[in-house]
C-alpha cells in the first residue's frame, strides 16, 4: 500500500470514530466522508425548507378558499335579500311616507309599479292616518304619470278619511307634477323647483354626417310610416306635424288632469301650462302649492302625527351595485341617440 493510501485509510477511520447524531425516524444514517456529511445537512435543511413552504402554501390555500365561500355566502345573502320594506313594522298611529325620486319611467325605481304598490300598502294599513308622498323628480312618461294619478284618486275615494299630501323636495317638475296634482294638498320649499307643465320629445338627426361620411341609409318597411321619425332618414313635414299633434294631445292631457286635481286654486296666468317652471315661493302664488314646507313639516303641523313610517319601494343592494358600476350607462346613450321618447317636462 502507497504512503497515500496509507494516509487516506487513516482520516476515513479517524472520521468513522467520530461521535454520529440519533438517527431520525429510527432510520440510520450512512456513514459518509466529512464532505458527504456537510452535503446531507445542507440537503436535509433543504427539504425541511420545503416542507415548510408546503404547509405555508396550504395554510393560504385554506384561507383562500374560506374567503372565496364567504364572499359567495355573502353576494347569495345580498341577491335573496328582499327588494322592497319599509322602516319597520309599526305599533301604532302613524304618518305613512311614499317617496317618488329620479326619473318616472317602467325600468326605473320610480314606476307606477314601484309606486302604486306603495302607496296601496300605505293607505290599507290601519294605523296611517294619513299618507305623504315625498317627491323629488323631473318627471318622465305620461303613461307612467297618469297610472300614478288615477290610482291615487281611486284610493283617497276608497279611502276618504286619509288625505294625501304632496311634498315637493329639490324639484317636482312635469311628470312629478301631474302626479302631485292629484293630492289633497301639495307643499313645496319655497326654493323648490315646481311646474313645466308641458311634454316634449327628442331626438337627433344624423343624415348630414352620413353624407360626409358616404354612408347610404338602407330602410325596408311594410307599411307608408313604418319609419316614422326615423333619425337617419330626412325629416318629412307630414311626420312631424302628425307628431306635433300627439304631443299637442298628450299636453291636453296634462293641462286637464292638473285642472280636475288644483280646480280654483289655480291662478288665471296663461304661463302656467305654457311648460315653465318656479320656485316655490312663485308657484305658491299662482295656485301650484299650498304651503310652504318640508315633509316632517306637514306630518306635524297639518297631519298632526309625526311619526313617520316608510313604505317606498326600494331597490335591491344588487340591483344598486349594479347601477353604481354603470353596467347600463352605454346603453342609456344608444337610447338617447337613437329614440324619439315623449316625456312630460
Amino acid at each position: 500500500m502507497s504512503e497515500w493510501d496509507s494516509d487516506k485509510t487513516s482520516e476515513w477511520n479517524d472520521a468513522s470514530s467520530e461521535p454520529q447524531a440519533a438517527p431520525r425516524s429510527g432510520r440510520s444514517r450512512p456513514d459518509l466522508p466529512p464532505t458527504s456529511g456537510r452535503d446531507w445537512r445542507l440537503i436535509e435543511k433543504l427539504v425541511m425548507s420545503l416542507q415548510s413552504e408546503q404547509r405555508k402554501s396550504r395554510r393560504w390555500g385554506i384561507f383562500f378558499k374560506l374567503l372565496t365561500f364567504t364572499y359567495l355566502f355573502a353576494l347569495l345573502a345580498i341577491v335573496w335579500a328582499p327588494f322592497s320594506g319599509s322602516m319597520g313594522v309599526t305599533t301604532g298611529k302613524h304618518t305613512a311616507l311614499v317617496e317618488i325620486n329620479g326619473p318616472i319611467a317602467a325600468d326605473e325605481l320610480a314606476s307606477a309599479d314601484n309606486i302604486v304598490g306603495s302607496l296601496r300598502s300605505a293607505f290599507e294599513q290601519e294605523d296611517s292616518v294619513a299618507v305623504i308622498l315625498r317627491i323629488n323628480s323631473p318627471g318622465g312618461s305620461p303613461v307612467q304619470s297618469g297610472y300614478v294619478y288615477d290610482e291615487i284618486k281611486r284610493l283617497r275615494a276608497e279611502y276618504p278619511e286619509k288625505k294625501v299630501y304632496a311634498v315637493i323636495s329639490d324639484v317636482g317638475a312635469s311628470g312629478a307634477y301631474y302626479i302631485a296634482s292629484a293630492a289633497d294638498e301639495i307643499y313645496a320649499n319655497r326654493a323648490s323647483l315646481v311646474g313645466s307643465i308641458g311634454v316634449v320629445a327628442g331626438g337627433f338627426g344624423f343624415t348630414g354626417i352620413m353624407d360626409k361620411l358616404g354612408v347610404e341609409r338602407r330602410l325596408y318597411t311594410a307599411g307608408e310610416n313604418k319609419g316614422f321619425l326615423d333619425p337617419f332618414s330626412p325629416e318629412q313635414d307630414q311626420e312631424v306635424a302628425f307628431w306635433q299633434d300627439v304631443l299637442e294631445t298628450t299636453h291636453q292631457q296634462f293641462i286637464n288632469a292638473v285642472k280636475e286635481g288644483r280646480g280654483d286654486r289655480l291662478a288665471n296666468d296663461d304661463r302656467l301650462f305654457s311648460g315653465l317652471v318656479w320656485s316655490g315661493e312663485q308657484a305658491l302664488e299662482l295656485g301650484l302649492i299650498d304651503g310652504l314646507g318640508s315633509a316632517s313639516h306637514v306630518a306635524r303641523q297639518i297631519i298632526g302625527q309625526e311619526d313617520m313610517v316608510d313604505y317606498t319601494h326600494h331597490k335591491g343592494p344588487l340591483r344598486d351595485l349594479v347601477d353604481q358600476l354603470g353596467m347600463s350607462f352605454g346603453q342609456s346613450v344608444v337610447e338617447q341617440l337613437t329614440e324619439s321618447r315623449l316625456e312630460l317636462r
